[in-house]
């Protein structure tokens, strides 16, 4: 069982689409259809401080020497 359905064009017809000047533009002052603020956030971009890379590189560190520690140990334990 089918249904027939007018095939209609999902865009509006610019012609009859409210907020439109004659030049086909959106008139200051009138956001267009659907349209939200364009910005990202509020205030001016403030870059990333460059500190925060002291704590990420001593945790690396820590690691690393425990694991080099660990095979040291490990190796001793073989050798002995």
């Amino acid at each position: 069982m089918t249904e027939n359905h007018p095939q209609s064009n999902p865009d509006p017809d610019p012609r009859g689409t409210p907020g439109l000047d004659r030049s086909r533009s959106v008139p200051p002052g009138e956001t267009p259809p659907a349209e939200s603020s364009t910005s990202s956030g509020a205030g001016p971009y403030q870059p990333p401080v460059r500190g925060w890379a002291k704590g990420p590189l001593a945790a690396i560190s820590v690691v690393v020497l425990l694991v080099a520690a660990f095979f040291l140990v490990y190796a001793l334990v073989l050798i002995l």
